[in-house]
């Protein structure tokens, strides 16, 4: 068996922009041989693959899968949103969502659990989908919820396909009442979630860098006011802010004149059973990246049409 060596893992990939570990495989598959890792990369669409992991993928889908008890929300991004609407781009962000609702959890577990009908992994099948469609693509976070009892309800905004959209919702209520009241004022509340988009369940989910940077705007709003005066000013004002960012303290969308909690409240007499909203999680396609702005639409057109504007 050939020694592969550091010098020879670098020179393969200057020549053909694979990952390190792709190039170690590679050469240990091929015995060494140079050429011959080149044409398995190739062959493995990893090549090309990586030639594109620069570009900025900020658009694709989230999707949503659900059992219940579980429920599992993933984005996969792609550079067009023309992709997004491709057969084999939505089978993958479908089926990688199924296999995420039997995972732990994390985007490490989910990218190296097995792909169900390949021989690889979810991340194989990530980088033979960028050769097939020739566009960069990255899976780029996974959230999951439970209930012991109850139900996780769930909502797509901007459906393109049966649980695949721009904007997904999953929240979960636990309670021993009825599955089918607990589904439908869920899937209410998961609505609610997608067009507000509360920051937490209440208070305490609320990062305190967040709120002490809060207080300073409200404190530097009123400078020059007395102490005890300005105490009350920023202490009256976080209260609101919490009603405006926290999901049981806000108006409900369906009926504003009575909070989340208190939704949840009057719903307990048709559920049977107390319900308490343990948790949710909100994914909007591409919110935190930074997308490259072209302003030259004409410079845009040429680049596309390899010609000069």
């Amino acid at each position: 068996m050939a020694t592969i060596t550091a010098a020879m893992v670098k020179e393969l990939r200057e020549k053909t922009s694979a990952g390190m570990m792709d190039c170690k495989s590679a050469l240990n598959e091929t015995g060494g041989d140079i050429e011959a890792a080149i044409d398995w990369l190739r062959k493995k669409g990893l090549s090309r693959a990586a030639k594109k992991a620069g570009r900025v993928a900020a658009e694709g889908l989230v999707a949503v899968e659900s059992s219940g008890h579980y429920a599992a929300v993933v984005e996969v991004n792609s550079e067009t949103d023309f992709v997004a609407r491709n057969d084999q781009f939505q089978a993958f962000a479908r089926e990688v969502a199924k296999v995420a609702l039997n995972g732990a959890g994390t985007l490490e577990s989910l990218e190296q659990a097995h792909f169900p009908g390949e021989a690889g992994t979810v991340k194989d099948k990530l980088q033979q989908l960028i050769a097939t469609i020739g566009e960069n693509m990255t899976l780029r976070r996974v959230s999951t919820l439970q209930v012991k009892n109850g139900f996780i309800a769930s909502y797509v905004h901007n459906v393109i396909s049966e649980g695949l959209g721009k904007i997904a919702v999953i929240v979960a209520l636990e309670s021993t009442g009825n599955v089918d009241v607990l589904a439908t004022l869920g899937r209410q509340i998961a609505m609610h979630i997608a067009a507000s988009n509360p920051l937490a369940v209440d208070e305490t989910g609320i990062d305190a860098a967040i709120i002490e940077r809060e207080k300073a705007i409200l404190a530097e709003k009123n400078s020059g006011k007395p102490a005890q005066v300005l105490e009350k000013i920023v202490e009256g004002g976080i209260k609101t802010y919490f009603k405006e960012v926290t999901l049981l303290n806000q108006p409900f969308v369906h009926d504003s004149s009575k909070t989340v909690a208190q939704v949840l409240k009057e719903a307990e007499g048709k559920v049977g059973g107390p319900v308490a909203l343990t948790g949710f999680v909100r994914y909007a396609l591409g919110e935190g990246i930074e997308k490259e702005e072209t302003l030259d639409f004409a410079a845009e057109v040429a680049a596309a049409a390899g010609t000069k504007a």
